[in-house]
């Protein structure tokens, strides 16, 4: 079930949703390290490049 899952959502998505992932890491660790404006400069990023996702989707 979940193979089929993987397979359904295509390499280049999975790929795209571990750097979403990392981002949000990444922008969690600077917030709490006292860095709260590259914080949500990157944090940002992350919405943006699922919106970037979902509009690639449905214009085919």
């Amino acid at each position: 079930m979940f193979r089929n899952f993987l397979k359904h959502l295509g390499w280049p998505n999975i790929m795209l949703l571990l750097v979403v992932l990392s981002i949000i890491i990444v922008a969690e660790y600077k917030f709490l390290q006292g860095e709260k404006l590259e914080a949500i400069f990157l944090g940002l990023w992350a919405p943006t490049i699922l919106g970037f996702m979902n509009y690639l989707k449905y214009r085919e």
